[in-house]
């Protein structure tokens, strides 16, 4: 009994304090920062895509101060004239901060990432919007 009140008031203090997740120690400075990136596509063949936003998921999805991540290929059945149908995947990233953006684009797996697929790219558009 003893040391389950000792593991519940360490378990406490330890979410208290802060320190229960893993970006606890990188405090948010600011507001989060909207990462929206389109890629055209030279080969822009269902594989080719398939390919692309598998490699966003294996590269991209995991760093530090990621608060939402997404991939995807463009709906093709919304083309209204509103539709902006000139792109072929979307990466889509919420940093908790301006400051994990930064650290993103110097990451080794972002790096790889475009060293691995850029080849494939006939442009790249990229959208980044403080949101609350």
């Amino acid at each position: 009994m003893r040391n389950s009140v000792a593991i519940l008031a360490l378990a406490a203090t330890v979410i208290l304090s802060g320190c229960a997740g893993p970006l606890a120690s990188q405090e948010a400075k600011g507001p989060a920062l909207a990462h929206n990136v389109y890629f055209t596509l030279k080969d822009n063949s269902e594989a080719a895509k398939a390919r692309l936003v598998a490699a966003c998921y294996e590269y991209l999805r995991e760093h530090p101060g990621v608060t939402f991540f997404a991939a995807g290929e463009i709906v093709g059945s919304h083309a209204r004239e509103v539709n902006v149908r000139d792109w072929d995947v979307g990466l889509h990233v919420v940093f908790a901060s301006k400051e994990h953006h930064d650290l993103y684009q110097k990451a080794a797996d972002h790096l790889q990432f475009i060293e691995e697929n850029q080849q494939n790219w006939k442009a790249v558009r990229v959208f980044d919007t403080f949101v609350e």
